[in-house]
This record gives C-alpha cells, structure tokens and sequence, in this order.
C-alpha cells in the first residue's frame, strides 16, 4: 500500500512540477469552489495510477492544481463513498497521497442531511466534532508506522482555530453559519424516521455518507482539518419530506456561493 502510495504522489509531483501546501476534496454540489481558483493542471482520476474513479452525479472526477489567492492547491473535484463499492483503503487512499505529494491542510465539504430542530434547510455548518457510524474502519488492519500511530487522538479532529477564522470570516461578510457535530453512515438510502431520532439522540446535528473515513486517515497522518456543511434536507420530525439526490444538489449548489466565500477567504488567510 505505501509503495502504491508514493508511487501515485510522485506521478502528480512530476505532472504539476510543485508540493502544494493545501489540499481540498469538494462533496456533492459543492464543486463552485474550482470556479475560484486559478487553474495550473487538471487530471482526470482515471488519468491517475491507482485512483479510484467516482461514480456519483455532481462529483466530477478530476484533480485540479492551481492557486487561490496566494495558495498554492490541489482540489478533488468529486469524492469517493463506502456505498459505491469501495472499501475504506480505496476510498481514503487519495488523502493518503495527498499527504506525499506535500499537503499540511485539508479542507472538506459536503451536503448533509439536518438533525438539530433549531437548525433550517440551507444552513452553512462548521464541523466541530464527528460520530463515526460506518461499519468499515479505515484504520483498520496492520498499521504503518510511517503514515501515523497505531492509536491516533480523536479528541481534535477539527482544527479549532480554523473554525474560530471560519466564523470570524462568515460574521464579516454577514453569512449565519453554524457550528456542530456530523455523524457519517454509509447510505445509500437516505435514514428513516427512526434512524434521524436515534442520531439526534446520539448527539449529532448533521448526517452525511463521506467525511468522516477522511478526516479519520488526515489526522492519523497530522493533517490540519477543517470541514464544512450545506444542510440539503431535513431529518427533523414533522418536516421529513420525500427527498432525491438531485434536490439535494439544487439545494446544495443555491447555498454554495457563501460556502465557497467562506473557504476561499480561509485558505487564503492560512
């Protein structure tokens, strides 16, 4: 695996010639945030030896090398999911290759589904914390030393001062934004009625089927996390309506051009 690993790293180094310091992975709907940044290289994953290719609609299936202001940055314009076949190695290798191409920061985004009755359909969430509810682990198996501890802290996932810089960005250009706890299951259906009462009562504020497997392997490997939410549909009793993957991308991309402010803004303070 790690030879794989490297090999994978290098074969991007030698394409974009440069060890971008910031990797991000855009989720569903969410991929607004390429339009920002001014593009160097973009490879097809398929392009790319040993990367998974995605599947789903609204995940485009490229990474792209460019700058964001100052930053130097690799975006993955479309993630990989445990639903679509993968298993947890394949599905968070590519932030393990991120790392060995040069990255110190991960961004995620995604679209999740609402648990918190307070919260409404279209809110921006800071993640501050995560409920890992996939029954693969990715720090399952033998562990190499080289890509991190064999029983890696939890307790900070998100990196706080990032999401302190994150509020601070969202008061100053007048976005609500919200802060709270993702519980990440493996879909592909979306929960029942029973399933959203059991996460809310677990402590969660949104659910989503990604994330957490990457954040997971970024903090065994020391990455600096920051992660961010647009809540597409409601898990609230009394206002669970039918819901689609493709409403959850029309909610997801009118909400995203905030979404998008607020990273652009934070990637180019680091």
């Amino acid at each position: 695996m790690l030879e794989k690993i490297k090999a994978t790293a290098s074969f991007i180094k030698e394409r974009i010639q440069a060890s971008p310091e910031v990797g991000i992975i855009l989720g569903t709907g969410l991929g607004g945030l390429v339009k920002e940044i001014e593009i160097i290289d973009s490879i097809p994953y398929n392009e790319i030896p040993d990367f998974p290719v995605s599947t789903v609609d609204g995940h485009a299936g490229r990474l792209i090398y460019g700058k964001l202001g100052d930053r130097e940055v690799l975006a993955m314009q479309g993630r990989f999911h445990y639903y679509e076949g993968y298993n947890m190695k394949e599905v968070t290798f590519p932030v393990r290759v991120l790392k060995y191409v040069g990255i110190t920061h991960l961004f995620v985004s995604n679209a999740s589904g609402g648990l918190n009755p307070d919260w409404k359909v279209g809110e921006i969430v800071v993640i501050n914390d995560h409920i890992n509810h996939f029954p693969e682990h990715p720090l399952r198996g033998k562990n190499l030393a080289e890509l991190g501890p064999r029983f890696p802290d939890m307790s900070k996932c998100y990196n706080k001062r990032l999401r302190n810089r994150a509020k601070l960005i969202a008061a100053e250009h007048n976005i609500d934004i919200k802060e709270g706890v993702y519980v990440g299951v493996s879909g592909p259906t979306f929960e029942t009625p029973a399933e959203y009462r059991m996460f809310r009562i677990l402590g969660a504020d949104i659910v989503g089927m990604s994330t957490v497997p990457e954040v997971i392997v970024a903090v065994h490997m020391g990455l600096k996390v920051f992660g961010i939410s647009i809540v597409t549909d409601s898990g609230v009793p009394g206002e669970i309506v039918e819901i689609s993957h493709e409403e959850v991308q029309e909610v997801a991309m009118k909400a995203e051009p905030k979404m998008t402010l607020i990273m652009r803004e934070l990637i180019k303070s680091l």
